[in-house]
């Protein structure tokens, strides 16, 4: 066990963060996201019984977002004509609004096969079990200052 390491974070994943360089990404999928195969070029991890929240908050106390690009963070938009509704966005925009000055304008979407194309690029997926629809949330790494 080590101090203030986030309990939910493995020792696997600790590995693949700190393995990970500056502008590297990483997706955490919703549990309707195809990991397995947007990630044969990737890191796959699984934490099936896990929110994307909770990882998104324990990876962010560790991780820095990358300062070079407007959107550090981004989101799969929601297909037109599809009436789901985000609510975990605005759960996602007050976890990253804490750990970054951007704020909520750190976030930005990309359109879903676009998002799809770009988890392919991934360093690594964690595939988590959240059922909220239109979850996936890719994060680009930055560089440690302190």
């Amino acid at each position: 066990m080590l101090k203030k390491i986030p309990k939910i974070l493995s020792p696997e994943l600790l590995k693949v963060l700190c393995e990970m360089g500056h502008s590297d990404r990483i997706v955490i999928a919703d549990g309707n996201f195809p990991a397995e195969s947007m990630g044969k070029n990737a890191i796959v991890i699984r934490m099936d019984g896990h929110g994307i929240p909770e990882i998104l908050e324990a990876i962010l106390e560790l991780f820095p977002l990358d300062t070079y690009v407007e959107h550090p963070v981004n989101l799969m938009q929601v297909m037109p004509g599809d009436t789901v509704e985000t609510p975990i966005w605005d759960v996602y925009q007050e976890i990253v609004s804490r750990f970054d000055d951007r704020k909520e304008k750190a976030i930005g979407q990309i359109e879903r096969f676009a998002f799809y194309e770009e988890a392919k690029k991934a360093y690594a997926i964690i595939a988590t079990g959240e059922s909220a629809l239109y979850a996936n949330i890719l994060l680009q790494k930055g560089v440690v200052t302190d």
